[in-house]
Order: C-alpha cells, then structure tokens, then sequence
C-alpha cells in the first residue's frame, strides 16, 4: 500500500503535536520546495533518504502497440530517484550501526 499525503499529514500531527491545519500547511510547503526545485531542474538531495533528479530524454523512435505503427516520440523530461546507502542498507534490513561504520571503513 502506498504512502498517501494524508497519511503524511496524520503522521505530522501525531508525531510532532502540530495542529491539523499547520500539517497539512507544513506538508504542502515541503512538497511545493519539492515540485518548484525540480520545476527549475535542479536536484533535490535528502542526506540519509536519496536524491530526486531531472533528467532529459531525447527524441526516440517508438512504436504503436495497437497497430503495430513506427512514430517518433518527442524529447521529454523525466523525474527519477536514487536511494542512499543508508536507505537501501534498512529497506534490505541491513542496518548498520555506527561504530561497524569506521570498522568496516564504510562511509554511509
């Protein structure tokens, strides 16, 4: 199941004690930095969660499916994301603690 807005707004709420309306106020002004960052093509990195980045695809041949024809499909701009290594590392369940960090001589 995915994370809706909502959720994210209930989880401001509930975790940080704001109000309701200041919520919903925060999680659309983080969104709105998101969106008017990426807008301007620049990336937007988040130490410790990943980095969001646009990148430019070029004209390309395609073809139709449905009927099998060849078209050209235009130049466009796409939005992707990589993960950090400490994020990849929890969602895979391999947390590494802070002090194996120096051991192992791992920077993340």
């Amino acid at each position: 199941m995915a994370l809706t807005k909502a959720q994210i707004v209930n989880s401001i709420h509930n975790e940080l004690r704001f109000s309701k309306k200041k919520s919903v106020e925060v999680a659309e002004a983080l969104l709105e930095i998101i969106k008017r960052t990426l807008e301007s093509e620049d990336d937007v990195l988040v130490s410790g969660f990943g980095k969001f980045r646009v990148n430019k695809k070029k004209q390309r041949r395609g073809r139709n499916p449905a009927t099998g024809e060849d078209l050209m499909l235009a130049a466009r701009k796409v939005v992707t994301f990589k993960c950090s290594g400490k994020l990849r590392d929890k969602v895979n369940g391999r947390e590494i603690k802070a002090n194996e960090v120096k051991k192992k001589g791992n920077t993340r």
